[in-house]
């Protein structure tokens, strides 16, 4: 009982603390975006990055949490797959947004004589590729809008489990395999292009040390430029995605080799699913250096970020 109390407490707390980070974040950068003198496309892929925060803990987080104080049976079909479509959904342009705010992040921090510098977008030159991703997400998980269905209304032999209380309706192998391989496709592309992203201003971070060591001025090894905390910024952010990503696979993974679910695995199955969007408005919030210095006049970020 004492479990299931705490368990209770845990889902309320870190999806309304999370929940109210990336309204909080949104908001701050949708007045930076409108109201600065430059409309940086930071920015705008920051704001819908925890708008699809919001959309993950709100269709998950959510209903993990009244499932967690003991409703049942409050979801018909319609409720179902509408939840669950939009959390797919969700996840898979949280997973294209991150990416893309990698690699626009490595864009911006390139060398002047780089060519990826003349590649540099502004925040119209955004819009397209995040109406693209949309499209792209909402086509890749249509199918769950017809597999998905509510426990109370189908011979529960016949599906299998996809959450506490709603069901996914066997298809055929073409159509499994057809989406699985997009989303793994999805992944593996975006993932990569992640890495490489984040490789590279890893890289630079570097050579921007050695050359504030190079220069032997207190002065100047203490002043640390806004790229450089917009970069450190990005890169703990997709750390800290990595992490849960990899977490949640391996949890996923376990429990479709395995006949007997733990209840442990389970929970800490959900947790890796909302985690990035619970800590990623924080490490946001933390990370911005002039987040102190906001004032009444002045409600939006003075953010480092680019």
């Amino acid at each position: 009982m004492v479990l299931k109390f705490i368990k209770e407490i845990i889902f309320l707390f870190t999806t309304v603390l999370g929940t109210l980070g990336n309204i909080s974040v949104s908001v701050n950068y949708m007045f930076s975006w409108w109201g600065g003198p430059e409309k940086k496309p930071i920015h705008l892929i920051l704001i819908h990055l925890a708008f699809t925060n919001i959309i993950i803990l709100l269709a998950k987080g959510l209903l993990n949490t009244i499932a967690a104080f003991g409703l049942r049976n409050f979801l018909d079909d319609i409720g179902c797959k509408i939840l669950i479509y939009l959390e797919r959904v969700a996840r898979g342009l949280s997973i294209c947004t991150s990416s893309l705010l990698t690699v626009v992040q490595a864009i911006i921090i390139s060398p002047r004589a780089s060519g990826w510098r003349r590649l540099r977008p502004n925040s119209w030159q955004v819009l397209p590729f995040l109406l693209l991703l949309w499209i792209f997400n909402v086509l890749i998980s249509s199918n769950l809008l017809y597999y998905i269905t509510a426990g109370s209304s189908l011979n529960r032999s016949r599906a299998g489990l996809y959450s506490e209380y709603c069901y996914m309706l066997p298809s055929g192998c073409t159509v499994k395999w057809l989406f699985l391989s997009l989303m793994a496709l999805r992944d593996v592309i975006f993932q990569s292009l992640m890495g490489w992203s984040s490789g590279s201003m890893a890289l630079h971070l570097y050579r921007h040390h050695k050359h504030v060591l190079y220069l032997h001025s207190s002065r100047l090894a203490n002043r640390v430029s806004p790229e450089v905390r917009a970069t450190w910024s990005v890169l703990v952010l997709m750390t800290c995605f990595l992490l849960y990503y990899l977490g949640d696979f391996i949890s996923s993974f376990y429990i479709g080799s395995v006949f007997t679910l733990d209840s442990i695995i389970l929970n800490a199955k959900v947790f890796l699913g909302v985690g990035y969007a619970d800590l990623s408005p924080f490490i946001l919030i933390i990370k911005d250096f002039h987040l102190a210095s906001c004032c009444p006049s002045r409600l939006y970020f003075q953010g480092s970020l680019l």
